[in-house]
């Protein structure tokens, strides 16, 4: 099933790990389709996916439209407004737009009411509505559907009064279905803990180091990522877990000998697109909980969510998962399993596409 018209999609910015999705979207409609983006904060420091150039991105299909993002303010009082929004419309003229919903994009009532008078459809996508409140219930309102990034936010869409039939779950997904992967033995010695992601504070990779150090059988410790805690995390490790592993930063295909080796993935803070890559690997997860797109990963058969902050659940945690390696196998094969049938881009592209129809 295909979109048979032209689509425009907006986004605030363009980060790397969205091209493949949106690339294999592209290829579904056969209109075309054109990508709104503009770039991002310098202290964001996201990468732009227009100037990745990662082999396993392969050719693009998406045509990238550049907007002029003017970034106001900051903190909780960040707007964004998009110059160039209005003339990518006229000038692209789509029969369907997909817009990020989020109230604080300042352009977004212009380009959904450019597409009323010419009685076209709007969607909106987004994590949920935060903030049961008056204003996010008349921002949704203008949407034809939203498409909701996990369960809980399209409960939450729901919970504002937008209709049911209207939201679509396109669960969050970076990754293509995997192929099955090599089984691991059911007996090891010393355990092989990975993270991997961007070293800075709300990660909570300090916490990871002392609740490593707690562990009665010590694990070999895998530090996958770079950013501005690094150095510290270092000296850290040197006090608490000497034989702790700092890898480095490392993309796509250079990241595979890692979660090859690794028993069990740990994310002990807030954010991490890298949950669903681990899972592919069969690798079961410990997780701190976030926006919701983690309660359609992680599941008691795959893994552990704790609350971010809490030391002694993440300890718990790791301590229960390393007790009994056949069950840590089988909660690795779970993980796969679901991030085969249930949750990658491929089932990503399928919600948007049943979302475009449906309207």
């Amino acid at each position: 099933m295909n979109f048979k018209g032209k689509l425009g999609l907006q986004q605030r910015v363009l980060p790397g790990y969205r091209v493949p999705f949106f690339d294999l979207l592209a290829s579904r409609c056969e209109g075309g389709m054109s990508l709104l983006a503009g770039q991002s904060r310098p202290e964001e420091m996201i990468a732009d996916g227009e100037t990745q150039t990662r082999p396993e991105h392969g050719r693009r299909v998406a045509k990238r439209a550049m907007a002029d993002n003017l970034h106001l303010f900051g903190g909780s009082f960040y707007f964004c407004y998009q110059r160039g929004f209005i003339d990518w419309l006229n000038h692209w003229n789509p029969d369907a737009l997909i817009m990020e919903a989020n109230p604080r994009y300042l352009a977004s009532p212009s380009a959904v009411s450019w597409m009323r008078k010419r009685g076209r459809r709007v969607l909106g996508w987004g994590l949920g509505a935060p903030k049961q409140s008056g204003l996010w219930k008349r921002f949704i309102g203008q949407f034809d559907g939203m498409i909701a990034y996990s369960q809980r936010g399209a409960e939450e869409y729901a919970a504002l009064g937008f209709p049911r039939e209207k939201i679509f779950v396109a669960h969050n997904s970076v990754s293509p279905a995997p192929e099955k992967p090599d089984d691991k033995p059911l007996t090891i010695d010393h355990a092989t803990i990975l993270f991997v992601g961007r070293l800075q504070a709300r990660k909570r990779v300090d916490s990871l180091l002392r609740a490593c150090a707690e562990m009665e059988s010590k694990p070999h410790l895998l530090i996958v990522g770079d950013g501005p805690e690094r150095e510290a995390l270092q000296t850290l490790a040197k006090e608490v877990y000497p034989s702790a592993e700092f890898i480095g930063a490392k993309h796509g295909a250079e990241l595979k000998p890692y979660f090859q080796q690794a028993d069990l993935f740990v994310l002990p803070g807030t954010g991490g697109l890298a949950v669903q890559e681990a899972m592919s690997y069969g690798l079961p997860v410990v997780v701190a909980k976030g926006d919701g797109t983690q309660d359609d990963l992680v599941r008691e058969a795959n893994g552990w969510q704790i609350e971010p902050e809490n030391y002694d659940a993440l300890v718990a945690a790791i301590k229960n998962a390393l007790s009994d390696t056949a069950r840590l196998r089988e909660m690795g094969k779970e993980s796969f399993r679901i991030v085969l049938e249930e949750i990658n881009i491929e089932k990503m592209v399928d919600a948007f596409v049943r979302a475009l129809n449906s309207v």
